[in-house]
């Protein structure tokens, strides 16, 4: 058994829940300043909203739609030691409603130019080695072969890439896809050949390194890339084959996790969506209630998925769950076995 590398999850990654007031809200309890956020009002068909420290707190995106980057003044307002303050935005903090918070920490800043081929570009980021985190503002030159430094030191096996000075879809490049293919964040299209988007190369230890074209490279554009590397116990991108019955695959992780997100890449239905689950909505077996980051719609409370001490298991016969082939990306509430001293293993919910 591998031990983990990060013995406390939650100083790294954490979902906060919690309810607007339509003012000026401090949300506390995240357990550190996160530096990346990603809103979703739970009873509202509102639109999704990620902001990060790189672009800075009121800059939004949004990933269920290919809109380019917006400043939301009073939305996310600053990230806090403890937490984030919202302003009265309803994406963030509207009257009565409830939210979900996903919050990442990176923390390590710093800047410079771009490598590979083609003219230098600025960039500028935020990196936590430690959680393999990398949050990477860049300049596009047009050019195959153009290199983006992640600084993560260990090659990143999922990569979220949106142009935000412009209208064009996420792509979301994943170790398991096929070679030369990507995902949309934004749609419930199945892989698709983009061979330009990433130059039909994974990402190494240094760079993730880009094709010629609109989407992740376009001459002049300003893009934002988040990029995750495995850690043993904490996080884990993979993928696993369905079986239509409701007693579906398990999936190891070798840690009881706190956020899993799905998606069906070999079929593009418009039901095939990104599913999305955390530890803390409702918070136990089978009841773990799912989102979706490709449409603002209402939580559905349907039972799919046991989330366990070391991984999670599908409890549903729907296809764009249990049908064909899935990847996932997923994060630890607890390490299943922490480290060599640790004598208790993780406990089942």
């Amino acid at each position: 058994m591998a031990y983990a590398s990060i013995s406390k999850p939650g100083l790294h990654f954490n979902t906060k829940l919690y309810t607007g007031n339509a003012g000026t809200q401090a949300v506390t309890g995240v357990g550190f300043q996160p530096d990346m956020c990603w809103f979703k009002v739970r009873n509202n068909t509102d639109t999704h909203a990620i902001f990060d420290a790189v672009r800075g707190a009121t800059k939004r995106i949004i990933p269920n739609n290919d809109t380019a980057e917006g400043t939301q003044s009073n939305g996310l307002t600053s990230f806090d030691s403890d937490g984030f303050t919202s302003g009265d935005a309803n994406i963030t903090n509207g009257s009565g409603r409830n939210y979900a918070s996903w919050n990442w920490k990176a923390g390590t800043t710093g800047s410079g130019t771009t490598t590979g081929s083609g003219t230098g570009k600025a960039y500028s980021y935020s990196v936590n080695t430690t959680s393999g985190c990398s949050i990477v503002k860049y300049q596009g030159n047009g050019s195959a072969g153009h290199t983006i430094p992640h600084h993560l030191g260990s090659a990143p096996t999922m990569v979220f890439v949106k142009q935000t000075s412009g209208v064009k879809s996420w792509v979301v490049y994943h170790k398991d896809l096929t070679s030369g293919y990507v995902l949309n964040l934004d749609t419930s299209d199945a892989q698709n050949s983009l061979s330009g988007a990433f130059n039909s190369t994974a990402p190494s230890s240094s760079v993730v390194t880009l094709g010629n074209i609109n989407f992740t490279n376009n001459d002049g554009s300003d893009f934002i890339l988040y990029a995750f590397a495995p850690k043993t116990g904490y996080s884990k991108f993979g993928k696993y084959s369905g079986n239509s019955n409701a007693d579906g695959a398990f999936i190891y992780l070798g840690f009881k996790p706190s956020f899993i997100m799905v998606k069906r890449i070999d079929t593009g239905n418009s039901y095939d969506n990104w599913i999305m689950y955390d530890n803390k909505r409702s918070g136990y077996n089978v009841d773990n209630d799912r989102l979706h980051a490709d449409i603002p719609d209402v939580e559905n409370t349907d039972n799919t998925i046991d989330m366990v001490s070391n991984g999670f298991k599908i409890r549903s016969a729907n296809s764009n769950l249990n049908g064909g082939t899935h990847i996932y990306m997923a994060f630890a509430e607890e390490p299943l076995v922490a480290n060599v001293g640790q004598s208790i293993p993780a406990t089942a919910r």
